[in-house]
């Protein structure tokens, strides 16, 4: 990857009106479309939006992926199932989905190095990366970190990551995070002036308002830049109109959040996984089991319907409220840390207001009320539809901090899926796959009934083997996965990697230099291509056969003979991770398997070297004897890594609380 020049990027208001009725962060009324119902059962379908805008995105990436396919498998010996793909079918097409994992600003520009690596328009993507892979992409979902990078894209008119290195340094470039949101400068304090303003106007109109909206107003002033205030009226549901969406020419970005109500905990198997999309919000489990038109949410509704006939709200969707969101990092666990600097000046107005705000779960979370889905009959939890709020929270606390469960949907019909993963499990803030794993245990949940996920192994092998260093495929071979609800896409894992840069930074750190922030994007690229494909010169045309693999199997097509080798490099083979005890009497279909891909299914892409063979029989023979004690090792190692995570960020934890506390004091005039 170089650091070439290109145009700026232009916000999409520039194209189309992207503002708020109200002109900035509030709220405001408006009259309801003719016929007006705000909600739909998700049920088995997508929306008829989603599927008119898919059918103009096929045309886009069909030929795109040709491209890429072409040049991935030029040294190929044959090249023929490339031509069945694209023979005039298009039901032959592969679809891909990019998920972007949570991870603060390191996940943001690691996974800004991996998107990179994707996009033809990257300087050396297509010779040294996996370029026209972005631009053959169907979904691109994102939380937490990972959501700032694809909204950034998103709302910046499709702009490119090369465009922002190029730009970094410059006046009212993007992604500037060399001086901290808490930094106590002039700009800082007038940048805060404006978010209390902003906030203070959304309470006004009627509605409350938590932390998370502070957050996400201060956020949005490094991902729009040159929009008044950091657009403060700019809002996600305008991704819709603009124009290079409505013609096909992004991807369909999705932002993923949890359910988490006050008082509560969530994890794999019980939390509401919430998307928002350019057409919608809402989400595909069976707790709540509907969809909203994410322009309208805000709107007071009781089944869909508006309860003062002809009056809706629009401008609730603010893009830096729904990225916040996914990123809420208040918990009631800063409070310690907290009180312990403040000291004496918990007793002051700011003191007494900033630990009421953290320690009460009413505070840290995002607050959607009036509630979208209030006395919706579609969903099997009737505290999410009785309620007259509706709480959300960042993606990844139920662990899932990859974005999976969106792109694995059925109704979505991905043949394959990146999975980016810049989480920080381990003592040391790198992945261990605890993502995939919870995505894979979730399927044998009642929440995850109507999923399926690839067998995966277990957190402790994820380490010992180094996959969590490498990429790796998951689900390669169709055959084995009969057992599972459906044939789920084939997962191509993309692991945060010290390649040329230490990129283990921590979640909490708020500040990075431009060199830092162009070492990050640097390692990411390279983590995505195995080192500028310089580790195996074949990888590009590794991916190229994972790719195909799912319509080549569905078509019962001849895969080219080096594919062969490709899968026996990268599929993984091994026993997979156990279920918990509490989830294994669920319903869903496959709670026994443990083998993941049996070595013994054999086709024209059978493991047939005897290293693989060897390895893959030590492992199916080890596997079943060695499960428990190895998943009970996993769980200890996990629990041991988060506690460990919770000490090395505490004081992390504590400047910025430190930082925060002195703008809140420097705004109400106690300093």
């Amino acid at each position: 990857m170089q650091l070439f020049s290109f145009l700026l990027a232009a916000p999409l208001v520039s194209s189309v009106i992207a503002w708020s009725p109200s002109n900035g962060y509030a709220p405001a009324n408006v009259s309801c479309p003719s016929d007006f119902n705000l909600i739909r059962e998700a049920s088995s379908q997508l929306s008829d939006n989603e599927t008119e805008w898919l059918s103009l995105r096929n045309e886009v990436t069909s030929e795109a992926l040709q491209n890429f396919l072409n040049r991935a498998t030029r040294n190929f010996t044959n090249s023929s199932l490339i031509d069945d793909l694209f023979s005039g079918n298009s039901s032959n097409v592969p679809k891909i989905g990019i998920a972007c994992s949570g991870g603060g600003y390191r996940a943001m520009l690691s996974g800004a190095g991996m998107i990179a690596a994707f996009d033809n328009r990257t300087v050396g993507a297509n010779e040294n990366g996996l370029g026209g892979l972005l631009q053959s992409t169907t979904y691109l979902a994102g939380l937490s970190g990972g959501n700032w990078l694809t909204g950034t894209l998103a709302l910046n008119n499709w702009t490119s990551v090369q465009d922002i290195v190029d730009n970094m340094g410059n006046n009212g470039s993007i992604w500037d995070i060399s001086n901290s949101l808490v930094t106590q400068d002039a700009a800082t304090v007038q940048l805060w002036t404006q978010v209390f303003q902003a906030i203070a106007s959304k309470q006004e109109a009627g509605f409350n308002t938590t932390l998370a909206d502070y957050w996400g107003r201060a956020l949005s002033y490094d991902f729009f830049p040159t929009l008044p205030q950091g657009g403060a009226g700019l809002t996600w549901s305008t991704i819709r109109d603009s124009d290079v969406f409505r013609r096909g020419l992004m991807p369909f970005p999705i932002s993923v959040t949890d359910v988490r109500h006050p008082y509560s905990g969530i994890t794999y198997m019980n939390s509401t996984i919430v998307e928002f999309n350019p057409f919608e919000m809402g989400s595909w489990d069976p707790s709540l089991n509907s969809f909203a038109d994410v322009k309208f949410i805000g709107s007071d509704v009781s089944n869909g319907t508006a309860v003062n006939e002809g009056q809706c709200i629009a401008g609730f969707d603010n893009a830096g409220f729904v990225l916040g969101t996914s990123s809420t990092l208040f918990t009631p666990s800063m409070v310690e840390a907290v009180e312990l600097i403040l000291g004496n000046s918990t007793n002051t107005t700011v003191g007494e207001l900033l630990i009421s705000m953290i320690s009460n779960d009413n505070e840290d979370v995002a607050l959607f009320a009036p509630n979208p889905f209030r006395d919706s009959a579609f969903g099997s939890n009737s505290d999410l539809s009785s309620d007259p709020s509706l709480f959300l929270a960042d993606g990844g606390e139920d662990t899932i901090e990859v974005p999976l469960i969106s792109l694995i949907q059925k109704q979505r019909d991905l043949d394959v899926v990146f999975a980016f993963d810049n989480s920080a499990d381990t003592v040391d803030s790198w992945p261990n796959g605890t993502a995939m794993v919870g995505a894979y245990r979730r399927q044998f949940s009642e929440q995850g009934q109507d999923i399926a996920f690839p067998y995966v192994p277990d957190e402790e092998t994820f380490v010992s083997e180094g996959l969590n260093k490498r990429p790796t495929f998951f689900g390669c071979d169709a055959r084995n996965l009969t057992e599972l609800s459906y044939i789920p896409p084939l997962l191509i894992y993309v692991p945060n990697a010290d390649y040329s840069f230490a990129s283990n930074t921590s979640t909490l750190q708020l500040q990075y230099s431009e060199a830092e922030s162009k070492a990050l994007i640097q390692n990411g690229f390279e983590a995505a291509t195995r080192g500028n494909l310089t580790d195996d010169s074949r990888f590009m045309g590794c991916v190229a056969c994972a790719v195909m693999r799912r319509k080549q199997q569905s078509m019962n097509a001849t895969l080219p003979a080096e594919c062969n080798a490709c899968l026996a490099e990268y599929c993984w083979t091994g026993t997979a991770a156990s279920i918990p005890d509490d989830i294994t009497n669920s319903t869903s279909t496959n709670t026994s398997s443990s083998v993941a891909e049996s070595s013994s299914a054999t086709d024209q892409s059978t493991l047939t070297t005897s290293t693989v063979s060897s390895r893959s029989s030590t492992r199916s023979a080890t596997g079943s004897a060695t499960s428990s004690s190895a998943n009970s090792a996993a769980a200890a190692t996990t629990s041991s890594t988060r506690q460990n995570n919770a000490g090395n960020s505490l004081m992390e934890t504590s400047k910025f609380a430190m930082s925060f506390v002195f703008v809140l004091n420097l705004f109400l005039g106690n300093l």
